[in-house]
């Protein structure tokens, strides 16, 4: 069974929805926990019910919102992808340190192919956990923010809040 909740949050309703260990399988910025189950892979699929509190998940998201911004560092995230770079790239992209963004280039050299910058790109486009894998840390060469699923503002929104904290 996965169970999902919906937390309020300055850059707007926040859901995210985890299985029974408590694994993030999918999270954004929206009050529709429909909108995040085409993000999750069809095998990690099951019956989803709303719950107010995800444990460890949903402290860190508080603890986060609070400040404390390495607090959903150690939450689990579990996602597949169709290849195995962009399943490398999303860990990689976990060891990006809040209030210190990386470009394209940089993070597909840190995933291990530095010339496979539009892998890189396509690992945050494909990425399903946001805020618990930051691909809101990653941005064009030129410090412009490129894409983010949720939407720009919220993207700077992350980012500041993480230079703040």
């Amino acid at each position: 069974m996965l169970r999902y909740t919906t937390l309020p949050t300055p850059a707007g309703a926040f859901t995210l929805v985890v299985n029974a260990d408590g694994a993030v399988l999918a999270s954004g910025f929206t009050s529709e926990a429909a909108k995040l189950i085409p993000l999750i892979h069809r095998d990690l699929m099951d019956e989803l019910t709303p719950s107010p509190d995800l444990g460890p998940a949903t402290d860190a998201v508080k603890s986060y919102l609070d400040g404390d911004v390495a607090a959903i560092d150690d939450v689990p995230v579990l996602q597949r992808s169709g290849g195995s770079f962009i399943t490398h790239a999303w860990r990689v992209m976990r060891d990006i340190k809040p209030g210190s963004p990386i470009d394209y280039s940089d993070f597909a050299g840190l995933a291990g192919r530095p010339l496979a910058i539009r892998g890189a790109a396509q690992a945050c486009a494909s990425n399903a956990a946001a805020l618990f894998v930051p691909c809101h840390r990653v941005q064009r060469k030129d410090g412009s923010l490129g894409g983010y699923r949720w939407g720009l503002p919220v993207k700077q929104w992350l980012l500041n809040h993480e230079f703040t904290a």
